[in-house]
Order: C-alpha cells, then sequence, then structure tokens
C-alpha cells in the first residue's frame, strides 16, 4: 500500500486529478453514461471530504455531440468533429455541473490547447487560475477545445493534457480512469496469460515496449500516451495509476493508496524540476530529434551536463532554433527531451564536431558560444 500523504499546498490541500477517457465515460460510439458520471461525481464528492481538491480531465465532447445531433457514427473530416466538439462541450459541460451539483460542489469549464501553454507566461497565468478555482472550492472540469484546435496545437490525447495540469497545480496524484486494469506485460486481448504491473519505478524501453497501441475506437489515446505521461509525472515526483474506470470506488480506492490498477512512481528523489522545464517536457510539441551517441547520454543522465554537438550522431524532423526536441539514444529510446539553440539544418552540419573543428568553421563558429541544448532547458526521463 503506498499513502499520499505529503503535499506542497499544506495540511488538508492535497491536489489530485483525475482524467476519465472517452471509452470510460461513454456506453456507446455516441452516447454518454450519465449513471456512470453521476457515481464519478459521487466518489469525487468523498474523495473531497477526505481533504482532496480535485481536477476533473475529461473526454468525450465530440462524443456527447454526436450523440445530440442524432449522428451514430464517428465521422473523420475535421469541420464535422469541431462541430460536433462544439455541441457536445455544452451538454458535456451541463452534465458534469448537475452531476455534481447534487453534492452542492460547483464545477468550471477550463478548455486547453497547446497555444494556452505554449510559452511560459501563458503557462503560469494558466496555473494561477487553476490554483484560484481550487482556493474558491471550485472542481474544474479541463478539457481540450477541441472546436478551434487544429493539428499544429492539439495535445492529441487527454493523457498528456491531464499530465500538464497536473504538473501546472503540482499535483500530489493523478488517476486514469481508463477501459483496461492497468499495465500488462503484454497485451492481454491478444495474450490471456499476460499479468498486470502492479508498480512501475522507471520508464524503460522494456516498459515502453509493452505499452501497446490504441485500441479503442472512441477515444484517440492508448496505453503509450499513458506512459508517456507517466514519465514526465515520475520525473516531477508525482504518483500516478492507471486503472479499470468501471471499477467500484477506483478514485477513492487509489487516493487511499490501495492497490489499484498500477502505480507509477519514482523510486528515487525526482531531477530539480521547474516550471520551464515541465513546460519544455508537456507544454509544447517535439519538432524533431537528436540522437546522441552512449557518452553524450551518459553525461546528460548521470552528470547533470548540457548537450554539445560533438555527441551527436544524427537529426530528425524541421526545427529551428528554440524548439523543443526529443533526444534519443542509439536503440531509438527518448530519454530526453530539450530547447534546442540551432536549426536542424545547423545542427546537421555540426554533428559530432568538437569545439575546436566547430571553431574552424566560419559558418559554425557561433554554435561554440553556447551549448546546443543547455542543462536547464533538458528534462532528462531517467
Amino acid at each position: 500500500m503506498t499513502k499520499f500523504t505529503g503535499s506542497t499546498h499544506g495540511e488538508g490541500a492535497r491536489r489530485l486529478v483525475i482524467k476519465i477517457g472517452s471509452s470510460t465515460l461513454t456506453t456507446s460510439e455516441s452516447g454518454i453514461d450519465y449513471d456512470y458520471l453521476a457515481r464519478i461525481a459521487d466518489q469525487i464528492a468523498r474523495v473531497r471530504a477526505a481533504g482532496w481538491r480535485p481536477i476533473v480531465v475529461t473526454s468525450a465532447a465530440i462524443a456527447c455531440g454526436l450523440e445530440k445531433l442524432g449522428i451514430e457514427k464517428r465521422p473523420h473530416d475535421m469541420p464535422s468533429l469541431q462541430a460536433a466538439a462544439s455541441v457536445g462541450q455544452s451538454a458535456l459541460s451541463t452534465a458534469y455541473a448537475e452531476a455534481f451539483a447534487a453534492h452542492d460542489i460547483v464545477t468550471s469549464t477550463v478548455l486547453l490547447t497547446r497555444r494556452d501553454t505554449a510559452d511560459r507566461s501563458a503557462y503560469l497565468h494558466a496555473r494561477d487560475t487553476f490554483d484560484r478555482l481550487l482556493d474558491l472550492g471550485v472542481v474544474p472540469i479541463v478539457n481540450e477545445n477541441d472546436t478551434v484546435s487544429v493539428e499544429q496545437i492539439r495535445f492529441g490525447d487527454n493523457d498528456t493534457l491531464a499530465a500538464l495540469v497536473a504538473c501546472l497545480v503540482e499535483a500530489d496524484l493523478m488517476v486514469i480512469l481508463s477501459d483496461i486494469e492497468g499495465l500488462y506485460d503484454a497485451n492481454p486481448h491478444t495474450h490471456p496469460e499476460a499479468r498486470l504491473i502492479s508498480r512501475v519505478d522507471a520508464i524503460d524501453p522494456a516498459i515502453m515496449a509493452v505499452a501497446g497501441e490504441a485500441g479503442s475506437t472512441v477515444g484517440s489515446g492508448g496505453m503509450i500516451t499513458k506512459i508517456k505521461a507517466a514519465r514526465v509525472l515520475m520525473v516531477a515526483g508525482i504518483p500516478m495509476v492507471i486503472c479499470d474506470g468501471r471499477r467500484a470506488d477506483a478514485i477513492v480506492d487509489a487516493a487511499a493508496g490501495k492497490d489499484v490498477g498500477t502505480l507509477f512512481v519514482a523510486a528515487q528523489k525526482p531531477h530539480e524540476i521547474t516550471p520551464k522545464k515541465l513546460w519544455i517536457a508537456l507544454g509544447d510539441a517535439a519538432r524533431g530529434a537528436l540522437i546522441v551517441d552512449d557518452g553524450a547520454k551518459a553525461a546528460l543522465v548521470s552528470k547533470g551536463s548540457s548537450l554539445l554537438p560533438v555527441g551527436v550522431k544524427a537529426v530528425e524532423g524541421r526545427f529551428e532554433a528554440d524548439d523543443v526536441v526529443d533526444i534519443k539514444d542509439g536503440t531509438g529510446h527518448i530519454f530526453a527531451r530539450g530547447k534546442v539553440a540551432a536549426a536542424i539544418d545547423e545542427v546537421q552540419l555540426a554533428c559530432g564536431l568538437s569545439r575546436e573543428e566547430l571553431q574552424a568553421n566560419r559558418l559554425l563558429a557561433h554554435l561554440t558560444e553556447k551549448p546546443l541544448v543547455h542543462r536547464d532547458e533538458l528534462v532528462v526521463f531517467e
């Protein structure tokens, strides 16, 4: 059993982020399970009475809109999806408000896209808004703004959005209510002998390999997006639970530290993590990747070093200076993410070059003035 007793917000002010997926909240491809929503509100009222300050990150605006519009099959074109989201967001917000009103709890609607966290100022303003809502005793209901979002500013899945919110508010626990009991060592749908992994202390290539792929037609996330969210939360020192959302008292039991689903928790003291680094990890999409050699990886992971061009073997994507990029080892495993100081064209030319070799090149000499990725703008996941 793991008790979640510590809090950075004082006694009695523990913060809990609850993510509810579309496949958990719906009865079909285009129907909201209102009885289930009522049971969720009851559980959240109970954890609130136990001293938690909950925030709900919800999916299903599009599904709710399809229900209201009488569309039985989920369309694939963006205008139809955004129209459904526009109709559904209002209906979904009303459904949450009514479910929580039965417990005299006031809810609010918070809609986010990556644009709302695309710079540190917006990121910090969002954090202040959540702080004030929680101080007022409100339960924020958060969703991606699917009505206006396009590919460039979408989170793409609410697991990432929930992790961002958890980091914004410095949550003490995040619970993902899913349509599966947790993380298994193999796909339980195709391997009946698959066993539930009850605790994960590190996100290594083996864990990434068993994460699987999206299996639901209702939602856009799969186990892999949940693992990526856990990877950042573990760096931030925030425990995360994935469990069967239909399990009785799943939220109550997870908040009480009972064995529910899969618990992700950093075994060691996490790296120092600042709001700026959290924004790099979650607030913006990676525009490309740097593949580094074993020596560079060891320096980044064990020594807290910055990344220099000499340690880079190859590049991927199309990025500009100050874009966020993933950092991979030779096997393709993403072990860090950071803000790159040069555009891809320059990095391609500078790969593997020493300081002396860079200085001898008039086009690349300026790259000796600062690291390619500074350690203050770098998040290491292991």
